[in-house]
């Protein structure tokens, strides 16, 4: 491949990971700021002023899922880039990737015990260890088994809502425990227990880690509920990558067929959800129903077709472009160092459960600008991002390069 498609390859990666892990940035205000039942319903916390509901159906509209899919889809890309350069370079593609799935993992457990309960990570590196064994599929094979794996989820999910459903209708103590284990994360859960998260929150960082290690779903235990999903759209990544979709191969009037059909289909979709639940007054079966069932192929088109329309709007040598693409190849320094800052605002400064929803998105233009403001200097003068360093280095056993040689 020559050189020049080489860099261009990794500018569309870059800048398609750079605009994820801004966009992640929005769908965890929630999460950062407000009790957890919050992240879904505005009933439970943040408030349901005109300003706050419109806050929360533009973020599901534009953001919800479709930013973690969108991660997602990159990783699984990444997954074929780290082990074609081990293969290309002599190395063992399992033990390279394995290695740095189990530091990731590593990683994921500390940020989610010791900072942030919203932690991804660790799941991603359970999922991507099982990405590993699909890598030598053929395209058709890994869009079919991604295509299998939506459809288990989407029919699990299902299966879910009609439980709740059902327990909606009963008044009997096993509907109670079905619903009240549902509302901890889509309802309104007792107001006691959303009272002790925001003291813990407030409290000292021994008391957000002993909430944390006590109320936080383990990766295991999640696993078998979200891998599917995300393992769809890892090997539709890695699908993405064999066929150039991801590396700028493909001619501007296929992208923008792509971006059109895809968002086409997805927003108005997930316009008519928000409405739906917003009108049955976010009642919880309707909040499931809608962001879990009936979404979860929508997530799919939306982030293709999020992708597809950065192809389009990628500029190489462009200062946006560069300065987006450099978060990119800083993005697990600034996920990591998103979740410190946040925890700091949020939680050091007693704001955690304070601010309403829509006072919650007033943060994170100065994130971005913060992002936009370190990454490229950084990029300039490093050949990693600081947490890419550790990360690389712990994983393959001994200290990489760091500083780029000025010629």
């Amino acid at each position: 491949m020559p050189e020049a498609a080489t860099a261009n390859r990794l500018l569309s990666l870059d800048v398609i990971r750079g605009v994820a892990v801004m966009g992640i940035l929005v769908a965890n205000l929630p999460a950062f700021g407000l009790p957890e039942a919050a992240y879904f319903s505005p009933l439970a916390w943040g408030g349901t002023a005109p300003a706050d509901l419109f806050a929360w159906f533009v973020t599901f509209v534009f953001i919800e899922g479709k930013m973690r899919g969108l991660f997602s889809f990159l990783f699984g890309a990444s997954i074929l880039l780290v082990t074609d350069a081990a293969e290309r370079h002599g190395n063992s593609a399992a033990a390279t990737h394995y290695r740095r799935m189990t530091t990731l993992f590593l990683i994921g457990c500390a940020h989610l015990y010791l900072i942030w309960l919203g932690d991804i990570l660790a799941h991603y590196a359970l999922v991507g260890a099982i990405a590993f064994l699909f890598a030598g599929l053929s395209v058709r094979w890994l869009i079919a088994t991604a295509l299998l794996l939506l459809t288990y989820a989407t029919i699990s999910s299902a299966l879910g809502a009609v439980i709740l459903f059902d327990s909606a209708a009963q008044d009997s103590p096993h509907a109670v425990a079905i619903w009240n284990s549902f509302a901890i994360a889509f309802g309104v859960p007792p107001r006691a227990d959303m009272l002790a998260q925001i003291d813990a929150m407030r409290g000292s960082w021994a008391d957000g880690v002993a909430w944390r290690w006590h109320h936080a779903a383990d990766p295991l235990t999640v696993l078998p509920v979200l891998a599917p999903e995300t393992l769809s759209a890892m090997l539709l990544g890695m699908a993405g990558y064999r066929t150039g979709f991801l590396t700028g191969a493909w001619s501007r009037a296929r992208y923008r067929r792509w971006a059109a059909l895809c968002l086409g289909v997805a927003l108005p979709a997930y316009a008519l959800l928000g409405i739906v639940t917003m009108r049955h007054g976010f009642a919880m079966p309707w909040v499931y129903l809608n962001a879990m069932v009936l979404a979860e192929p929508l997530r799919t088109l939306g982030f293709v077709g999020y992708a597809a329309l950065l192809m389009l709007a990628l500029r190489p040598g462009g200062s946006l472009t560069t300065r987006i693409a450099a978060i990119g190849r800083t993005a697990f320094s600034n996920y990591l160092g998103t979740s410190l800052l946040m925890v700091a605002v949020f939680n050091g400064c007693a704001l955690f459960g304070a601010l309403s929803r829509a006072h919650l998105y007033l943060t994170a233009p100065p994130v971005w600008g913060l992002m936009l403001f370190w990454s490229k200097p950084w990029c300039d003068r490093f050949h990693h991002g600081p947490l890419e360093w550790l990360w690389r280095s712990t994983a393959r056993g001994e200290w990489q390069p760091m500083r780029r040689i000025s010629g």
